[in-house]
């Protein structure tokens, strides 16, 4: 994974971002919007990070502290470039950003219908509450 490199998103990738959301994530989400990724960005800027291999953009995803928990959002990788390491190389690196900010446990937001992306998390340690039920209010 030499050749892989991680950084964090600059209001200069927003159309990238967004357009390789449409190709390689599952799913969309009210916040996927010019307005929604540069509002991320402004608001955390360590937040949104980026893989790149060759200068291309290979994944994403969302590594969001609110002071009290961790939350992981839009991991996504490119279709031609998956098990390759790309994701667990992403979420080494939100672990570490995590860590760094004191976080204690990280939940990830999983679709019920993608078991290949329920397969992947699991590999990393993350594991389903089935107690817990998201519930959530369109503003």
């Amino acid at each position: 994974m030499s050749d892989l490199h991680i950084r964090c998103a600059a209001l200069a990738d927003v159309d990238d971002v967004l357009t390789f959301w449409r190709e390689a994530a599952e799913g969309t989400s009210i916040s996927d919007d010019r307005n929604g990724v540069s509002r991320l960005i402004d608001r955390d800027p360590e937040a949104l990070l980026l893989a790149e291999r060759d200068g291309l953009l290979v994944g994403t995803v969302i590594a969001g502290f609110d002071g009290w928990r961790c939350h992981v959002y839009r991991l996504a990788v490119h279709p031609g470039f998956r098990r390759r390491g790309i994701a667990t190389a992403l979420l080494e690196t939100t672990d570490a950003r995590f860590a760094a900010l004191g976080g204690r446990r990280a939940d990830a937001m999983v679709l019920e219908a993608n078991e290949r992306a329920q397969h992947a998390w699991a590999a990393v340690g993350y594991h389903r509450e089935d107690h817990w039920r998201r519930w959530v209010k369109p503003l």
